[in-house]
């Protein structure tokens, strides 16, 4: 089934995870955007490169402001959802950030006037009750910050799916939007970098990087591929195997032993970010 790409997705973004909470011992999350993204920008363009056979051509755009804007807001997501994973166990940083179809719900329904049923409404306040009960203080000495930082990179990778979508409208291909998501993320963290200071990467990391910056590669190409193959539905709700192999991850990997109420949290977002994703072509359907 072609929709299964999307488990391969799934494994790779969890494993990407384990990557960054690995190197962030020595790296801060702007690195390791920067790091994540140079890895994937240079295989991208090769590939564009290869099937265009021309070196800018097919980067020409006429809807560059809004790749800036779909870049900028996925940019900063990612160095608050890096940060979330280096202060957080795997699956609590993982969850907050696969918030973002509520947050997606939410803010169609209120900025884009978008109509939707009683179910997806039912879908978003149980999530935000996952949410609430994610976000107590308190529980296993962990930064109230850092959870809130996880929960804003949710907030804005809805704002960048919707920036997305717009794109799609327009015409724009996936690989071009992928292009100068990873070209924005680069240069933006780049630019972080040169302000605040960096680590200079010993012999020993590079590898370490390499696979972060393929493991998150990986994902994104098995991702594109099942949303252009496989059913749209299905492919929404296997997208939530990530959170499954990030908490697989975080308990093998790095001894993670959230309370009870942290497990009960994350199982209302995953059945809410399941429901809503139902809800959502349901409604898309009659269209």
């Amino acid at each position: 089934m072609k929709s299964t790409w999307m488990l391969v997705a799934g494994f790779m973004f969890a494993l990407m995870g384990v990557l960054v909470k690995l190197a962030a011992v020595r790296f801060s999350a702007p690195e390791l955007v920067f790091y994540r993204s140079l890895v994937g920008l240079l295989p991208i363009y090769v590939v564009i490169v290869v099937t265009y056979r021309q070196w800018l051509a097919p980067l020409a755009t006429r809807h560059a402001m809004d790749h800036f804007k779909r870049g900028l807001s996925g940019f900063v997501a990612l160095v608050m959802y890096f940060y979330a994973i280096s202060h957080l166990p795997l699956p609590t940083a993982i969850t907050l950030n696969y918030t973002s179809p509520l947050f997606l719900a939410a803010i169609a329904a209120w900025w884009l006037k978008e109509r939707h049923g009683r179910g997806l409404a039912a879908a978003v306040v149980i999530g935000f009750l996952g949410v609430a009960m994610l976000l107590q203080p308190g529980w296993g000495g962990q930064d109230l910050f850092a959870r809130l930082v996880g929960l804003m990179s949710g907030v804005l990778a809805a704002v960048a799916y919707l920036n997305v979508r717009a794109l799609g409208r327009d015409g724009e291909p996936e690989w071009r939007v992928v292009f100068y998501f990873t070209l924005t993320s680069t240069l933006g963290a780049g630019i972080w970098m040169s302000g605040t200071g960096f680590v200079a990467p010993q012999l020993a990391d590079i590898p370490l990087l390499l696979a972060m910056g393929a493991a998150g590669t990986l994902g994104q190409l098995a991702m594109t591929r099942a949303y252009r193959l496989g059913n749209t539905l299905a492919v929404g709700a296997l997208a939530y195997s990530t959170v499954g192999f990030a908490a697989l991850y975080g308990v093998v990997v790095f001894g993670d032993r959230p309370p009870l109420v942290a497990w009960l949290g994350m199982l209302l977002i995953v059945v809410a970010g399941l429901v809503s994703v139902w809800c959502s072509r349901s409604v898309a359907a009659p269209e």
